[in-house]
């Protein structure tokens, strides 16, 4: 029996003028598929009345045109909406985007110098370091979110072998292009930033770039694969090896 975005997803009040549709507590395929179907609906069909959606995870912030709109009357539509459209062809819709998804190859210089966890998260997996980085570059990762920051993209799963819980006292500086692990998720950051993931390496690569066309070069529905570079490409490409956000002369 084939069952309704609508009854997959509960919607809940988020602000004055905006509604979060969840349509799961974790991040997995089958929910990345509903959220995606989902935003391209509501921006089909709900264009007039909408000022912006945010995709997360499991989860859809909609945020609407207050003056002529109420909470009812957008919980309403969006109703509408995903009632009309199965899960199943969500499955399809991401199915089809998955097969023609722009893979986006990202340099890293990994060592224990541009990864200060790395050594860390090889002792506590029983893994050498060269173990630990064949295993972070040999897959490729769906961008399941954008955010906290702009150009941060938060990619997933990453095996079980290497995945590591924040870290319990987070940095208050993490470098431009660290590399970073947190529990089965690995992401770039884009700015130096406060953070409590666990840093393997440097990426030479601006994430977000305001002046670019498009700002960030990877999108949520894409897929990310790392590629170990030597300290001198690394170098090379514009890359700067930094502790807590300094430059190390």
């Amino acid at each position: 029996m084939s069952i309704s975005l609508l009854e997959r997803a509960k919607i809940a009040i988020a602000g004055e003028n905006s509604l979060m549709i969840y349509f799961g507590e974790q991040a997995s395929a089958e929910v990345s598929a509903h959220v995606q179907q989902a935003e391209q609906l509501i921006r089909q069909h709900m264009a007039d009345i909408i000022i912006d959606l945010v995709p997360s995870y499991a989860s859809i912030m909609v945020m609407f045109n207050l003056l002529d709109n109420d909470h009812h009357q957008v919980r309403s539509q969006l109703r509408t909406v995903l009632k009309n459209f199965s899960s199943n062809s969500s499955e399809a819709f991401v199915a089809e985007k998955t097969n023609t998804a722009k893979v986006v190859e990202l340099p890293v210089y990994y060592s224990p110098e541009s990864g200060p966890d790395l050594a860390n998260i090889a002792k506590q997996a029983e893994l050498s370091i060269s173990q630990v980085i064949e295993i972070h570059q040999a897959q490729e990762y769906r961008v399941y979110a954008i955010g906290f920051a702009p150009g941060f993209a938060y990619l997933g799963e990453i095996d079980k072998r290497i995945a590591t819980p924040r870290l319990s006292s987070p940095r208050l500086k993490v470098p431009k292009g660290a590399v970073a692990i947190a529990d089965r998720q690995t992401a770039v950051y884009p700015s130096v930033s406060p953070g409590g993931w666990n840093i393997i390496g440097l990426c030479p690569m601006d994430m977000f770039d305001a002046s670019a066309e498009p700002v960030m070069p990877v999108q949520v529905g894409d897929k990310v694969k790392f590629k170990e570079i030597t300290k001198t490409e690394f170098i090379a490409l514009g890359g700067v090896l930094s502790v807590e956000g300094r430059e190390v002369k």
